[in-house]
């Protein structure tokens, strides 16, 4: 009797510590946020919006500068018949215009980053959102970004299981997004 309580107690043990060591070694994952972003539909959206966007900021520096070049010729033309005070509000005209129109091209970039960073913002949380519900879902203790790794564990890239949580279907495999990465041969 004794030899068997001990041999349970032994075998519980056993079980006991084999389910410790499984659960402390989790599943390693890894995905390619960018590839996931970019091809969600919401980004198709962002994409033409910004465009439309730069498109609008475009034309209007356009016509600023086109209304900056006809000042210009007026002034030329017409500046013999000027008094010298009509001469130096018009160049202090001229000159505001210039300056203004200098620091378009600055103030386009900066418009077009703060669009973008109000569109992509909520699509970027999306994609993080369902990224962690397929860890989760799927015992993923750890899903690292494929771009950073250099060297690591074998792991699974859960870029088609995050497609499906978010109805998103990929592209075909051979180069395209989602396809996993080939085996490195030797020759």
């Amino acid at each position: 009797m004794k030899k068997f309580f001990t041999g349970t107690l032994f075998a519980l043990c056993l079980v006991a510590a084999v389910e410790v060591q499984a659960q402390s070694q989790s599943k390693i994952g890894y995905i390619s946020s960018q590839e996931l972003v970019s091809v969600m539909p919401e980004t198709k959206k962002a994409d033409s919006s910004l465009q439309d966007l730069r498109n609008a900021l475009v034309q209007s520096a356009t016509e600023k500068q086109n209304g900056f070049y006809a000042a210009v010729e007026k002034y030329n033309k017409d500046s013999a018949t000027y008094s010298a005070a009509v001469k130096t509000v018009k160049r202090n005209e001229l000159t505001k215009m210039g300056q203004e129109l200098s620091g378009e091209e600055e103030r386009i970039q900066q418009q077009l980053q703060q669009r973008q960073q109000e569109l992509l913002g909520p699509i970027n949380k999306k994609a993080y959102e369902a990224v962690q519900a397929v860890a989760k879902e799927n015992g993923y203790g750890y899903v690292l970004e494929k771009e950073a790794l250099l060297v690591a564990p074998p792991g699974d890239d859960i870029l088609p299981l995050v497609a499906k949580k978010l109805n998103i279907k990929l592209p075909a495999a051979g180069g395209a997004p989602g396809a996993a990465p080939k085996p490195a041969t030797k020759p």
